[in-house]
């Protein structure tokens, strides 16, 4: 966690040192020795308050069948503030007092909703007052979204324990489910008084008499002997789990934070790790085991209320209107030459390095990706491509990998040296006596890009762990006793050195040591070669040099017709892929279907690359091309771009033999011209092909 602080177990909680008072109308508040009462009104409006607001949801509550289920009601904390904002301030300044009440205020709501009927389908027969009903705060759209109240996990301090809080992460270790005991009832034998005990969380769930009866009577008690009473015990689910902040969020030289989080009753085994979280609760402090001669500490913990997955929202990115129309309108202006606007669009990436024109293009194609689908069975065929660049040193790979971890909104990076097959899938590490899993490399990246670089530097087992994450998208786990399969639907970017010097000979598992199982995943491979060419020497070395003398463009005066940043691009990625579903025209089938198929009958030297799994990637890229065209269809243009793609990835070309080395490819002045010579070339070979047969 990064921070521990040390508290005699006597001591007094401390009050908190911020509070929404700066957000809400000031008032007296009832005060007592041990902090705010709540009265007997302030029950009845919090009953008030939820009869008003969520009778529906206690209507799905009221006919439920189960008595014994842990019921939520999510309660938005705005319109709490709205409706009394004195009781909001004391729900978050003090939440381990009034939570509790809130709970109770919920189990009376329903006596109100079910006098008031409204079950038109149902009698009052059919309907049961449930037991356990949990207030989940959310608090979106809040006060509490404030970063006083929303911290991120490095910054949690003391002045932070006891309130309402509001944390953001990624679940990275997830434990079992476990029973805890709730509470347990005695009776004084002096005075037969009977009152609850409550284990205590800071102690490790311990349970402590008290030193004497607690009897509030009219004749004080000081009797010492206490008799448990049988059946008086009631347990709750209890899990923990740790989650650290994203490392998207964080500067240069910073570590990543995490916490422990304690999820009970209905929020236990919703989350699994790799998970993006979001966990309103209460910090408090759990002491360290006792060791000899070993200072004892608290460690922070956040005791969770509410939790949200935001899976679905992590890919969020935020485009302004005025944004979608500058894209229309830049295409607009291209109606004749899409291809000239295309190569706008990709100068953009990675401006510093000079042409590669190709491999721009196949870094653009896999970051966008094509359309997944799920046939009736529902096997799933990825909609996810993925990128592995083979290259001499100096050729720029590195450079690509960190500008894609860039442009995507989540994304991971790793070296092959240091990376092994739990690091990349999945741990199981021993906490406290038990297992549990911690989410690796590709699990945290689920949704993004994992990007490996040094991938020739891996073991061989190590790589043959990842051939079901890149290609089914999961990862089937059994160790430890745990048995489970995550989520990896994410984008494998690599890098690569050739075993010594790159010999055109050979096929491409000889010349990079990769098996063929894991070159056939990858959509493209691009091979980049460093051949002394003078004349290109020369182009490039007066490009660095002139990057490096030129002054930066104002990010205002931003022209879509010149030049891309980074931050349109990302915007602009985004859009195509949450926007666009292209689907492909009986032309472009042909086209694909034919290409496939003069592939298979010259799979010579590239045997490993040409199998069923390059149709699907010859569809996707179709697809990807499709959308960074700005539009839904994949034409004959998008087939035959794809074509090129795979052929730049061929040891030796079936069918263009003028594709050459792809780190001299260049962007070209008038690419629709060529582009219209290599689609007469391509289209004659084919139709000779088809001829043939």
């Amino acid at each position: 966690m990064g921070f521990t602080y040390n508290l005699p177990k006597e001591e007094k909680q401390q009050q908190p040192r911020h509070s929404l008072v700066t957000f809400l109308p000031a008032k007296r508040f009832p005060m007592t020795t041990k902090g705010f009462s709540m009265p007997v009104d302030r029950v009845d409006a919090l009953s008030t308050f939820l009869v008003g607001h969520h009778t529906l949801d206690f209507h799905s509550i009221l006919i439920s069948t189960d008595f014994n289920l842990h019921y939520p009601l999510v309660v938005d904390f705005a319109e709490l503030v709205d409706y009394d904002p004195q009781l909001a301030e004391l729900i978050h300044s003090h939440p381990s007092d009034f939570l509790p009440v809130f709970d109770s205020a919920a189990f009376l709501a329903q006596n109100e909703v079910l006098k008031e009927g409204g079950f038109k389908d149902l009698g009052k027969d059919a309907m049961s007052i449930k037991q356990f009903i949990h207030v989940r705060i959310n608090v979106s759209g809040s006060p509490l979204e404030f970063p006083e109240a929303f911290p991120s996990i490095g910054r949690l301090r003391v002045k932070h324990r006891g309130t309402l809080l509001t944390v953001k992460g990624t679940v990275v270790r997830s434990g079992t489910v476990k029973m805890i005991e709730g509470e347990r009832e005695y009776m004084c034998k002096k005075c037969k008084n009977r009152f609850k005990v409550h284990p205590e969380l800071e102690t490790g769930n311990t349970i402590r008499l008290p030193v004497s009866c607690p009897s509030k009577g009219a004749r004080f008690c000081d009797g010492n002997n206490f008799h448990f009473i049988e059946g008086s015990i009631s347990c709750h689910d209890y899990q923990e789990i740790k989650i650290q902040e994203s490392s998207q969020v964080l500067g240069v030289g910073s570590i990543p934070r995490s916490i422990r989080v304690v999820l009970m009753d209905d929020l236990v085994d919703i989350v699994k790790a790799g998970d993006d979280v979001i966990v309103t609760g209460v910090l408090s402090a759990k002491w360290s085991s006792d060791l000899k001669d070993v200072r004892c500490d608290l460690d922070p913990i956040l005791i969770a209320n509410n939790v949200r997955r935001t899976n679905k929202l992590k890919s969020d990115v935020d485009i302004p209107d005025d944004i979608i129309v500058k894209f229309e309108h830049f295409w607009s202006k291209f109606s004749d030459a899409p291809l000239k606007g295309r190569n706008v669009i990709l100068q953009g990436l990675c401006p510093q390095i000079f042409g590669l024109f190709t491999v721009k293009l196949a870094v653009a194609l896999t970051l966008i990706g094509g359309v997944q689908h799920i046939d009736d069975s529902g096997t799933k065929i990825r909609g996810e491509s993925h990128l592995l660049l083979v290259g001499d040193p100096g050729t720029g790979k590195s450079q690509f990998l960190k500008f894609a971890a860039k442009l995507s909104h989540r994304s991971v990076i790793t070296t092959g040296l240091g990376s092994t097959s739990a690091g990349l899938t999945v741990t199981a590490v021993k906490d406290g006596g038990e297992w549990m899993l911690e989410a690796g490399a590709l699990v945290l990246a689920d949704g993004g890009l994992c990007c490996i670089d040094e991938f020739d530097s891996m073991r061989e087992h190590d790589r043959a762990t990842i051939h079901e994450a890149m290609e089914q998208q999961t990862i089937s786990v059994a160790k430890a006793g745990l048995v489970t399969t995550l989520s990896t639907k994410t984008i494998v970017f690599g890098a690569t050195n050739p075993k010594g010097q790159y010999d055109p000979n050979q096929s491409l598992s000889v010349n990079t040591t990769l098996s063929g199982p894991l070159l056939s995943r990858f959509d493209i491979v691009l091979v980049l070669l460093d051949t002394k060419n003078p004349d290109w020497d020369m182009v490039v070395s007066s490009h660095i040099l002139a990057e490096k003398g030129e002054l930066k463009r104002s990010k205002d005066d931003e022209d879509l017709f010149e030049a891309w940043s980074l931050t349109m691009l990302r915007r602009y990625i985004y859009f195509v892929k949450r926007n666009f579903r292209p689907t492909l025209t009986e032309e472009s089938e042909k086209i694909i279907s034919s290409y496939y198929q003069l592939q298979r009958r010259s799979a010579t030297e590239n045997a490993a690359r040409t199998t069923v799994r390059m149709l699907e990637s010859l569809i996707r890229l179709a697809q990807a091309h499709a959308r960074l065209m700005f539009r839904n269809v994949v034409t004959r243009l998008d087939a035959i771009a794809a074509i090129l793609c795979i052929e730049s990835s061929m040891t030796i070309s079936a069918i263009v033999d003028s594709v050459g080395n792809a780190l001299h490819s260049n962007f070209l002045e008038n690419p629709d011209q060529e582009y219209a010579n290599q689609e007469k070339m391509i289209l004659e070979k084919l139709e000779s092909m088809e001829e043939y047969t």
